[in-house]
This record gives structure tokens, C-alpha cells and sequence, in this order.
């Protein structure tokens, strides 16, 4: 009966050694090497980031309905976020992106802590590893990730976590 036991606890132990391997990714720990590009084409890379404040990553599709909903959170609690460098990234063009953040994000467009930024090379799914639209990552100042989303209902926990970051 012991080895029976011991058997069963053992396929118990690497099928789920097995499960793990094909579960969800895990969003990248710490901000990850990247190379995208400013609207002007210009490169912009993880050595740009703001070095001093927590970094908000947005990433988004303008034909998400998730991400529009996201994005008009993000306009309407805004003041929530003026203490983090805000990085939002879409590989749509910039037609596009500009049509989107004008109907959905009018306040936030051309604050001076907003970065918009293309990803020209299709690295952000690969590097920040987010599950779905919208991906939502705050990493602090010293680019360890605080948290992750991909739920727009809740963003109300980085509005939390910045006026507590900024409180400290």
C-alpha cells in the first residue's frame, strides 16, 4: 500500500511540475531590456526610463474595449498617477493611437510625465510577458514590479498603491 501511496504522490508531483510549465506567463519581475520608438521614430529604451519615481507601463489595442476602459479610468483619476513616469505602448500606428487617446484619454494627453510610445518591433509581449489586453504593470523606482493587472475594474488598486507610494 506504501509504494501504491508513494506512486500516486510521485505522478501527483510531475504532473503538476507538467501543469506549470504550460501555465500562464508570469509578468517580467523587474522592467526588462527594450527598444521602442517615440513617435518621431526615434528610439526610446529601458535606459530612458525615469530613474526617480515609480514607472506605470500601459500596454493596449485601441480596438479593446477593455483598454478603452482602462484608458478612461487613467483620464478621470489622473491626478492619481502624476507621481509615476507613464509609459503607454500600443503597436498600432500612431493614427490610430492619436484617435484613441483623444476620444478615450483627452487629460492625459501631452502631460509631461506621459510618454506614448510604439512597439515597432513586437517586444512587449515577449519581454513584460502580460496575459491580455489591457497589461497594466507598476514597478517602482528601483524597476521591481509592485503589480500587475489586466483588469480594468481594477485600477482603482494602482491609484492606492501611488498615493501610498507617494505618502512615504
Amino acid at each position: 500500500m506504501k509504494s501504491v501511496i508513494k506512486s500516486l504522490l510521485f505522478l501527483l508531483l510531475i504532473s503538476s511540475q507538467v501543469a506549470a510549465q504550460y501555465s500562464e506567463p508570469q509578468p517580467a519581475q523587474t522592467v526588462p531590456a527594450f527598444e521602442f520608438a517615440r513617435f518621431d521614430k526615434t528610439a526610446f529604451t529601458n535606459k530612458n526610463l525615469t530613474s526617480d519615481k515609480p514607472l506605470f507601463f500601459f500596454f493596449f489595442d485601441c480596438t479593446c474595449d477593455h483598454c478603452q476602459h482602462a484608458m478612461t479610468y487613467l483620464n478621470a483619476n489622473f491626478k492619481d498617477y502624476k507621481k509615476a513616469a507613464i509609459y503607454l505602448i500600443s503597436l498600432d500606428s500612431v493614427q490610430t493611437i492619436n484617435n484613441f487617446l483623444h476620444k478615450y484619454a483627452p487629460d492625459v494627453i501631452g502631460q509631461k510625465n506621459v510618454t506614448v510610445l510604439l512597439d515597432t518591433k513586437s517586444e512587449f509581449i515577449t519581454k513584460f510577458k502580460p496575459r491580455k489586453y489591457p497589461s497594466l504593470f507598476l514597478y517602482d523606482a528601483n524597476k521591481k514590479l509592485l503589480d500587475y493587472e489586466d483588469n480594468p475594474a481594477s485600477m482603482f488598486r494602482f491609484s492606492m498603491l501611488l498615493k501610498n507610494t507617494a505618502a512615504k
